[in-house]
């Protein structure tokens, strides 16, 4: 093939890919912007097997996580 011939081929992919894809991706854009409800993390404490700790964490209040402020408070309480 000459080299015209390649740049002719190389635009009509491009032409493709965009008018295949473009759509695609604006379809997908709006069914998760629009149509779906995104999941939240329930409120209240957490059920007992997604709080499984086989070990304490390195930092003075092993029990809790990073950033639970409450059990940090009620842990600095019950040190205090």
């Amino acid at each position: 093939k000459s080299f015209n011939e390649e740049w002719a081929e190389l635009w009509n992919w491009i032409k493709i890919s965009i008018f295949v894809c473009g759509p695609v991706v604006v379809f997908a854009l709006v069914k998760d912007l629009v149509l779906e409800e995104h999941m939240h993390r329930p409120e209240g404490p957490l059920p007992e097997y997604m709080g499984i700790r086989n070990k304490e964490f390195p930092w003075e209040c092993g029990q809790c996580d990073l950033f639970d402020l409450d059990c940090w408070k009620k842990c600095r309480a019950e040190k205090a």
